[in-house]
């Protein structure tokens, strides 16, 4: 299956063809072989598949955070690089937070790519605050975890507990406009209902 996904756009159409996972039984951080057994993944598991496919190319799997403040959910990437710019690989149930063309120099680039469609739809508020400081590299946690039949959860408390930088200016804080009606209208539109078996 991961022999014909040999491009990131190919990664990406692969991951947007899989239900989103709406843990209706509870948390999960499944691995890419769950996932493909149980035909829905979330953002951090379609991260995981991505890296895995990139991994499977020789390439580097890496992860990015993007951390968002309270009122929000944080997000995963797949990070991939093209002649020495990054694009990234995203898993998501909305019309924005998606895929990104390898045209960011740097990562932080690429995350503020995200910033201003990243707000909670019922206040408008752009709620993304922070990013990985540096990409996880999955290699550093061996070979098993393609297959794990367990919940990957020390992956995803490495994420999380690794160094972050701080995108939104402070100092600007005050002067953020929220996403107008016309913007939380388009954020409202979904890939996957959670009322479908499939999720």
């Amino acid at each position: 299956m991961f022999k014909k996904l040999t491009t990131p756009a190919k990664i990406q159409d692969f991951l947007d063809s899989f239900p989103r996972n709406m843990e209706k039984k509870g948390m999960t951080c499944m691995s890419p072989r769950r996932v493909l057994r149980e035909k829905k993944m979330h953002c951090y598991e379609g991260a995981l598949t991505a890296a895995l496919a990139f991994w499977l190319l020789g390439e580097e799997p890496l992860l990015l955070d993007l951390r968002a403040n309270k009122t929000d959910f944080d997000h995963v990437l797949a990070l991939y690089k093209r002649n020495g710019y990054w694009g990234a690989i995203s898993k998501t149930n909305y019309a924005t937070l998606r895929f990104r063309d390898p045209v960011y120099k740097t990562i932080r680039e690429l995350a503020l790519s995200y910033f201003h469609e990243y707000f909670v739809n019922e206040t408008g508020r752009k709620s993304l605050r922070e990013c990985s400081l540096r990409p996880l590299d999955l290699r550093k946690f061996g070979t098993d975890w393609p297959t794990a039949e367990e919940e990957l959860y020390d992956i995803a408390t490495a994420l999380d507990d690794a160094p972050h930088q701080l995108l939104l200016p402070v100092i600007n804080r005050r002067f953020i406009r929220p996403a107008d009606k016309m913007e939380r209208r388009a954020g409202r539109l979904i890939e996957w209902k959670k009322s479908d078996p499939r999720t």
